[in-house]
């Protein structure tokens, strides 16, 4: 068998440069929150491939119905031919996302194509153009969605010119902007008003906590001010619940913590185990505002990807995983506030559920967005940790943060052990 030595140097004689890793190794195999890479060492993992493997990695139940899918058919077009498992997927998120009323679904490929869609959808539904955005904020990585993400490098640099009619607003940041969320939201929807025009805006677009912008949790209230304004305004409110949705949070999706109900919800990663599959749902009258043949793609709701998606929800339920993240929170929060009152370059620890945060500052030091960010040991804790044998990632608009995603099957023995080397890494070597 190759060891990561050889891959890698395969990988550089045939892997475009611009695709980066987060470590060398080569994965092997894996099982619910254990990697191990080829050479035959084991990793935690705390990353959840950026939060796709809440059911854990080969989840009995997804390999059993992949394995059946396959053997049935692997592809029709659902445009062309269609089957009952990209119905059932509908069916489900429409029982699932927040809202009583009745909600239609489209399925496509990825977040940002989730994403892209959901923006075609509000244009279409509302008849304007402009869409408003936050700081911080990541969508995808198409020429519309980087329009909409916020991060220059790596994700914009040397790619425009990108889409219009994109405007970027400040989000809630409680440790850099020092406002309730009462008062975020008004400043915020000010600059709407004077810079967009209320009666212009076809949707509010935003993640409910952001993700690679540095899992920032809004300050309550912002969420809910924000929706009830959008709806006065004639506008959609579109929540982006790619990287928080299924359970992750502690609840099916992240808009449930203050009772927002979005028009449009787009959902991806986390909703079918490891294969690609993504959705955008909405009120029945605005996705079916669209006409026939305006949405669609070759591989959107492969029959695949869509019996992975229905073992997924059925392991959720039955093991009550959403439950399962508040407990990881339960667990890992309070050692997280210990460590940051040891290391006083933890500037913050925040997240919910299993969608944890350490933002990294320099002591005593501040700029003019709150604390200084201190992306060095940032970049050194984890480096630390990854060559201990725990996988996580790091993220924010400053390369501060430190993220841990753990699969929600985490074992308690697991996720002990994840905690226990996250704090050696940030001891001196």
């Amino acid at each position: 068998m190759a060891t990561s030595a050889d891959l890698h140097r395969r990988r550089g004689a045939a892997v475009a440069r611009g695709v980066s890793s987060t470590i060398s190794s080569y994965v092997g195999t894996a099982s619910g929150a254990v990697m191990t890479d080829v050479d035959g060492r084991e990793w935690i993992d705390f990353s959840s491939g950026i939060a796709v493997t809440n059911v854990g990695n080969a989840a009995p139940k997804v390999v059993e119905a992949v394995r059946a899918q396959v053997e049935r058919f692997t592809h029709t077009c659902f445009m062309i031919a269609p089957y009952e498992s990209y119905v059932a997927v509908c069916e489900q998120l429409a029982a699932l996302t927040p809202g009583d009323f009745e909600k239609r679904s489209a399925l496509f490929n990825s977040g940002a194509e989730a994403v892209e869609n959901a923006v075609k959808i509000a244009r279409h539904a509302t008849g304007r153009q402009a869409v408003v955005v936050f700081d911080h904020a990541y969508h995808g990585r198409t020429n519309l969605t980087l329009a909409m993400t916020a991060k220059v490098m790596p994700y914009k640099q040397g790619f425009g010119p990108f889409a219009g009619e994109i405007y970027r607003m400040p989000m809630s940041y409680p440790l850099r902007d020092g406002r309730g969320g009462a008062d975020a939201a008004t400043y915020a929807i000010g600059l709407i008003e004077k810079h967009v025009g209320a009666g212009n805006v076809a949707a509010v677009l935003i993640e409910p906590i952001q993700g690679e912008g540095g899992f920032v949790v809004p300050a309550p209230g912002f969420l809910p001010a924000l929706a009830q304004w959008t709806k006065q305004a004639g506008a959609l409110f579109i929540a982006d619940e790619i990287q928080t949705g299924f359970c992750r949070t502690g609840a099916w999706f992240a808009s449930e913590d203050e009772g927002v109900v979005p028009d449009l919800i787009t959902t991806a990663k986390g909703i079918a185990g490891g294969l690609p599959l993504a959705a955008v749902t909405g009120r029945a009258e605005i996705m079916d505002a669209v006409h026939p043949g305006g949405l669609g793609g070759t591989y959107g709701g492969n029959p695949i990807a869509c019996a992975a998606a229905l073992a997924t929800i059925e392991t959720m339920r039955e093991l009550d995983l959403a439950a399962a993240a508040r407990r990881i929170a339960e667990i890992a929060m309070p050692r997280l506030q210990a460590l940051a009152a040891k290391h006083p370059q933890i500037g913050e620890v925040r997240g919910r559920g299993a969608m944890l945060a350490l933002e990294l500052v320099v002591p005593g030091e501040s700029g003019p967005n709150g604390p200084a960010p201190d992306p060095e040991t940032t970049a050194a804790v984890a480096k630390a940790a990854h060559e201990s044998g725990l996988l996580l990632l790091t993220c924010g608009t400053y390369g501060n943060v430190i993220r841990l995603l753990p699969p929600l099957v985490i074992s308690d023995t697991e996720l002990d052990r994840g905690l226990t080397l996250l704090e050696r890494a940030f001891e001196p070597s």
